[in-house]
């Protein structure tokens, strides 16, 4: 068993990456790596799994590759403390997917609220590909390969670690001790749990077209605060408005900070009496969305400025992956060595087994 502390997270190589995935995640994955509480950090990108539901479309996950990883470095994702990879390139994940495949139902797998919301998601219905609808058990493949003790994602996959959990448990209760059983960290941020479009839609989505990206222009982030969704009866400044539901205020819950005020908007102390005096009424969506736009530029422009330094080798950038693949895939191995020894389908490495059946057959 494992004691050393281990962070695995990823993400889907299906487009850039979006605020949505820096608060839920980014933000706290550079926290974590630079907190040095933790002995190795892998981080992949989730090509293979990407795949299940765009098998038609290769090249778009293809493309997608350098814009992920381009987005972590551009955050603070450090590949001299975080081992950066990509999933496909791990072949263990794929055998120890089949080995779990035998400790999960297939209604278990239908009870999973991520999966059957993914499925109306997508209008999958009847015709569910199987990759699709076995990723949990791949996902739980992804972090018992590397041994996790910690992984942070988003609310939304909090049941993907719960199955992955109920995996390790039962491979330990029928081969003894051999995975190391992870636990959950999600944002601490109640906005940060997931964060809704700019259309007020319960998920920020690149297919929806809600999406602020990581490396969208200056001008870009304007446009796109400036046509948020607010309050609808919010019609005139003096009318009194609601705060819940509200993206603006939802975002900024995610992204505002005490010192935001003394720079952008002295004349109120905190959010508390910014949210206060909307209420009342007498605060335009003007002047509250220019306020998210002013720390949304604070936020953004160094991440774009790091960017396009990064997108002037792009050579190096999979120079970076490669040697990142290389470490996984030892670590992978070793895991799934332990396992293969586990389950005693290590043949050609137990030597116990080899001699007992020479005696057993030397006595016939």
């Amino acid at each position: 068993m494992n004691n050393e502390k281990i962070i695995l997270t990823g993400d889907r190589p299906t487009g850039r990456l979006h605020i949505g995935h820096y608060v839920g995640s980014l933000r706290r994955r550079v926290e974590l790596q630079n907190s040095g509480k933790y002995d190795k950090i892998f981080i992949f990108i989730a090509d293979a799994q990407a795949l299940t539901d765009n098998m038609d479309n290769p090249e778009k996950i293809r493309q997608n590759i350098i814009e992920v990883a381009l987005d972590w470095l551009s955050v603070g994702i450090n590949p001299e403390v975080s081992t950066l990879f990509i999933q496909s390139q791990i072949r263990e994940l794929y055998e120890l997917t089949t080995y779990y495949m035998n400790l999960v139902t297939v209604s278990r797998l239908q009870r999973n609220p991520t999966v059957k919301t993914e499925i109306q998601m997508r209008n999958f219905e009847t015709s569910i590909p199987v990759g699709f609808f076995t990723y949990p058990i791949s996902q739980a493949a992804d972090i018992t390969a590397f041994q996790a003790t910690t992984v942070p994602v988003g609310e939304d996959q909090k049941p993907m670690l719960e199955q992955a959990v109920e995996i390790v448990r039962r491979f330990n209760y029928i081969y003894g001790e051999t995975l190391t059983e992870p636990n959950i960290l999600l944002p601490d941020n109640a906005a940060c749990l997931r964060l809704p479009g700019t259309d007020g839609k319960a998920k920020m989505s690149k297919s929806l077209g809600n999406c602020i990206f990581l490396s969208d222009t200056s001008d870009e982030v304007k446009q796109k605060i400036r046509s948020m969704y607010t309050d609808p009866t919010h019609i005139h400044v003096n009318d009194p408005g609601n705060v819940e539901g509200n993206t603006v205020f939802t975002y900024l819950d995610a992204f505002c900070r005490p010192e935001h005020f003394e720079r952008y908007l002295p004349e109120y102390p905190n959010l508390d009496e910014l949210k206060n005096h909307y209420r009342r009424g007498g605060l335009g969506d003007v002047k509250i969305k220019n306020f998210l736009n002013a720390i949304m530029e604070e936020t953004l422009e160094p991440i774009r400025t790091r960017r396009k330094e990064f997108e002037k080798d792009i050579p190096a950038i999979y120079d970076i992956l490669k040697k990142g693949c290389d470490v996984a895939r030892e670590k992978a191995a070793d895991t799934l060595s332990a396992v293969r020894k586990a389950m005693k389908i290590d043949y050609f490495d137990d030597n116990a087994l080899i001699s007992e059946q020479t005696k057993r057959f030397a006595n016939e």
